[in-house]
Order: structure tokens, then C-alpha cells, then sequence
């Protein structure tokens, strides 16, 4: 069959475009079921009485409009119409709230101005007037934009409110259980209605969450780690001891001093719950750490697996070691150290009493190499690859943007993942990673790549650096089952035996990814048909002998 013609906006006349519309549908919470209907419903009466075409559709179902993240239907529109794809005059919305909440008025007038620059008018279908850039209409649209700004203000407030009284009653409020905890879904009669898995929320609005211990293996786990830390062991030891003996942790991932520390100092284990700790109004990017005062604690509503009396001990043995010191003596402290052990790591310091941990030297010097460089200490290892991040997170990003236009492209669609990860037409991950610059004496140099976070069972499609990671040398695409260790290595003798593909372009990466994307989509779906096809083929079963006599 021969290509059907693709028509750009700039081949269509301009006549034709003025008639053409999309329309932008937005709802916040999935429990709004009619709210889509009753938009578009809104909007084809404006087209009709406008003479106007609706010929596309975005939407976005069960996102708030606080910000323009996650929200894949308005980052599309927004897209084509920057990469001149649109092929349409007109974006008809409801009114100025599905457009956004923006709690920055500028930031929802920036996104209106992208389209009105490329000559695409905002139409708000249910307001009271009309967006033809008079002074009146400026000024009735920035009033909206607040009010939808306000109203989202004060929703959090009243959110909020209800959030503490809840918590005063002992209920769970978002967020992980823990580690050796549960989630269990009680009713309005606090009748128990189940334990809730991972990802599971509650829908009846009546329904609460407590807290309850988790299975005997975990809870043991909890009890061995405060016994070890009474015995003089320190968090980074019991994380090894943890890892040695496979042990997971409540998210699959290795032990680490911080999970150990988290796991001491939660108050859950003895039958409290704390809320109100750290506070992000309004889908801000940081938390804000909230005074003692307006902590709200409810005491004895969870079952204690440790006694009071241990969780005591060794929260007064952490409170202890805790000593303000300034930045002079935390450098005096570390010279010693260097001049007893005759080098420095993360390890050392973190292993040496009296000495901060490695964190709290990030925080008031900005890194360990600043660390080292105001004691005059230069480690063997080289650390010059930490310069070239930023650019490592530049390429990182336009290969994923490459990718992305590719899949679309291609007619596939992608949504982001985890982190630095594309999810294309629904099963495929991609995940994106730099592979730095490696070498050793006496030996040829090698690439690695990190793993970062948990990878998925997918593809890796790597930005490869060049000689000392100051440079972009190619870029690689490798298969992973999802188990991969932390660290992939591989020389370039090793990189065509072990599969690894190497491109001299981005461009070149992103289509190779969209055509084995969209080649697996086509194959699983014609699969999927031939079965259709031969179930259909086939002569009914028969149940029992009885029933093969009467055919």
C-alpha cells in the first residue's frame, strides 16, 4: 500500500486552517468521571455555532493543573505547535481553570503566547467573554487566572486541615509504610477490609488506613538491627551485614547506612505515628521541614514490635554522638584522620568516630573534592569526570527528546518512567544513561555505565564520551532483562561480542529505537490476531464422553 500524503500546516491554506480546531480536555481526579464528557460536550457546541472543525483531541485524565508536569496532553499540544506540526487555527477549553491552576499567572500566560506567536487562537468555550485580546478580555482572563490560582490555595488548606484530623485519629497518610509495616484498609466501623499491596489506594471516601506489623521474617529483621546497633555496630556495618546476607529491604534495593538510620529512628516500631514532619503545598518541587510544634503525633495506634525502653537506647546513643562543631574543626578532624589512616574515602570517614558523616560535609563544604582540596589532600582516584555532568545531563536530555519525536514519528507514543526512563506504547522502557570514559594502567580503556535507579527490562540507549568524558565520541544501544549489575563495563573489543550497538548520531540511536519498538508492536499484535483467527477456527470442545456420542 502505497504512503498516505502527510500534510504540514505550512501546505494547508489558510483558509482551510481557520476552520480546523483541537480541543484541550482536562480533568483532576479520576472520581470526576463526567467532567470529559460535559467539556467536550461544551466545546462542540462553540464549534458548531463557531464554524469551526474539531479535527484533534488532547487530554489529560486525573492530573492536576498545578503544573504542567505529567500533563502528556497539554506537553503535546504545546510540542506541535512549537515544531510547526499543528494543523489547526484554533485550541477551544473549556474555561481558564482546565488550562491550568498555575500558581504563577505568568506561567499559564507563557504557554497561551506559544500558541497565539504561532497564530493559533485560545478559545475559552465556557467564559463569559471573549479571548480577542482587548483590554477587557486581558484583564476578565487574569482574573480568572488568579481565582483558579486561589481556589487551589485554599482546597490545599481545607486538604490539609483534614489531613491533621486524621492523623490525630491514627490513620495512615500517604507515602510507604515502611519496612516491617503494612497498610490495612478499615471501614468507616474500623472493620478490617484488607491489607493494601504496593500501589493500591483506597476509593469508598469513608475508608481509612492504619498501620499494622508486617510478616514475622521482617519484623525480626527490625529487631536484630536494633540489637546489633545496642552492641556497638554503626549503620554502615549493619547495612553490609544486611547485604551479605541478601537481605531486601521494603523496595527491593541494597541496605544503606541512611535505611539503617531510618529504621532506628522510626517511631512506628514502638506504636507511633508522626505527621506533619516535612510539608510540599501546592506540588512544590522541595519539602519544607516543619517546627516540632506542628508535628501531630498519635501515640499507641499501632501494634510496638520493639520496646520502648531499646528504641530509647538507641535513639539516645544517635542524639549523643550528634556534636555541633564548626567548619574549622570538622577540617582539623579530617586531617588527623588523613595523617593516622594515610588517605581519605567516603569509607573512612564514615567508619572513623567523631568524624561527620560524608553528607554533612557535602552540605556545608558542596562536595568531598572541596573537601579535599581545603586539607590539601589529593586522592589517587581521578574525579575530573564529575566536571563534565552538566554535560552528561544535556546529551542525556536531546537523546530522549530525539527519541521521543522518533517514536511519534514512527506512529508510536511514549511517556515518561522511571528515572531517565521512556515508556514507548505502553510496554517497552528506554533507558537513558551516559557511558563515561574508563582507564587503568596497563590496560585498554572501557566504558561504564551506572546504574543509577532500578532499571527495567528494556533497552539502554547510552550517550558514549570520549577520551577524559570532556567530549560526545557516539552513542551505543544495549538490551538489559532488568537485573543488570550496578555498574555495566565494556572495552570496545568487547562492545560488537556482547552486543552493544554503536551509532554516530542521536538521530540515527532514535530512529533504530522506534523501528524495533514499533517492528515488536506489529509483531505481538499480528500474533495476537492469528490466535484470534485460530480460536475462531476451531470446532467447539467437547465436555464428556456422553456429549462425543450424541455428536
Amino acid at each position: 500500500m502505497a504512503n498516505l500524503p502527510v500534510v504540514h500546516k505550512a501546505q494547508l491554506p489558510d483558509s482551510h486552517i481557520d476552520t480546523r480546531a483541537a480541543q484541550y480536555l482536562r480533568m483532576s481526579t479520576d472520581r470526576q468521571q463526567y467532567s470529559i464528557q460535559n467539556q467536550a460536550a461544551v466545546i462542540a457546541a462553540y464549534a458548531h455555532a463557531h464554524n469551526l472543525t474539531i479535527v484533534r483531541t488532547y487530554r489529560d485524565e486525573g492530573e492536576s493543573g498545578l503544573m504542567i508536569k505529567n500533563r502528556a496532553g497539554l506537553i503535546q499540544l504545546i510540542d506541535d505547535v512549537q515544531l510547526g506540526e499543528a494543523d489547526f487555527g484554533h485550541v477551544l477549553v473549556y474555561d481558564v481553570s482546565r488550562w491550568g491552576r498555575f500558581q504563577d499567572l505568568d506561567e499559564s500566560a507563557h504557554y497561551e503566547f506559544v500558541c497565539k506567536q504561532a497564530g493559533i487562537k485560545i478559545a475559552y468555550c465556557a467564559e463569559q467573554f471573549d479571548n480577542d485580546g482587548s483590554m477587557l478580555s486581558s484583564i476578565v482572563k487574569n482574573i480568572k487566572r488568579a481565582m483558579a490560582a486561589e481556589y487551589s490555595r485554599e482546597l490545599s488548606v481545607k486538604v490539609h486541615a483534614g489531613q491533621c484530623r486524621f492523623a490525630r485519629l491514627g490513620f495512615k497518610l500517604g507515602g510507604r509504610p515502611g519496612y516491617a509495616l503494612l497498610r490495612m484498609l478499615v471501614d468507616s466501623s474500623q472493620q478490617s477490609k484488607g491489607v493494601l499491596k504496593n500501589g493500591d489506594r483506597k476509593y469508598v471516601t469513608t475508608d481509612h488506613i492504619r498501620l499494622r506489623p508486617g510478616t514475622p521474617e521482617e519484623i525480626a529483621v527490625v529487631r536484630w538491627i536494633f540489637e546489633r546497633f545496642l552492641e556497638g555496630r554503626s549503620e554502615t556495618a549493619i547495612a553490609w551485614e544486611l547485604n551479605r546476607k541478601a537481605v531486601p529491604t521494603s523496595t527491593g534495593v541494597r541496605w544503606t547506612r541512611a535505611a539503617v538510620n531510618r529504621v532506628l529512628r522510626n517511631e512506628n516500631y514502638i506504636g507511633n505515628l508522626t505527621f506533619n514532619r516535612r510539608s510540599r503545598k501546592l506540588r512544590r518541587t522541595c519539602s519544607t521541614d516543619n517546627p516540632p510544634e506542628l508535628w501531630i503525633t498519635s501515640e499507641g495506634c499501632i501494634e510496638p514490635i520493639i520496646d520502648r525502653e531499646v528504641f530509647i537506647k538507641a535513639n539516645k546513643i544517635i542524639e549523643e554522638r550528634r556534636v555541633d562543631i564548626t567548619r574549622e574543626e570538622m577540617l582539623a578532624r579530617l586531617r588527623r584522620t588523613l595523617l593516622k589512616e594515610g588517605r581519605l574515602s567516603p569509607a573512612i570517614i564514615e567508619g572513623t568516630i567523631g568524624l561527620p558523616c560524608v553528607s554533612t560535609y557535602q552540605t556545608h563544604f558542596g562536595s568531598i573534592r572541596n573537601v579535599y582540596r581545603l586539607i590539601g589532600y589529593t586522592p589517587k582516584r581521578n574525579y575530573e569526570f564529575i566536571d563534565s555532568r552538566p554535560l552528561w545531563a544535556e546529551e542525556r536530555a536531546r537523546l530522549a527528546s530525539e527519541i521521543v519525536m522518533a517514536v511519534r514519528k514512527a506512529g508510536g507514543c511514549s511517556t515518561p518512567g522511571l528515572t531517565d526512563c521512556l515508556r514507548v506504547n505502553g510496554s517497552a522502557s528506554i533507558s537513558i544513561r551516559a557511558a563515561r570514559w574508563c582507564t587503568k594502567e596497563n590496560r585498554a580503556p572501557y566504558w561504564t555505565i551506572r546504574r543509577e535507579a532500578r532499571l527495567p527490562r528494556g533497552w539502554i540507549a547510552a550517550v558514549r564520551l570520549a577520551e577524559h568524558n570532556k567530549s560526545v565520541r557516539d552513542y551505543v544501544l544495549l538490551s538489559t532483562d532488568g537485573n543488570a549489575v550496578r555498574t555495566i563495563a565494556f572495552s570496545e573489543r568487547a562492545r560488537a561480542r556482547r552486543g552493544i550497538v554503536r551509532f554516530e548520531s542521536r538521530d540515527a540511536l532514535a530512529r533504530a529505537i522506534a523501528k524495533r519498538v514499533t517492528r515488536k508492536v506489529r509483531a505481538s499484535e499480528a500474533t495476537a490476531a492469528q490466535e484470534s483467527k485460530r480460536s475462531r477456527s476451531r470446532p467447539p470442545k467437547v465436555k464428556n464422553a456422553r456429549a462425543r456420542r450424541s455428536h
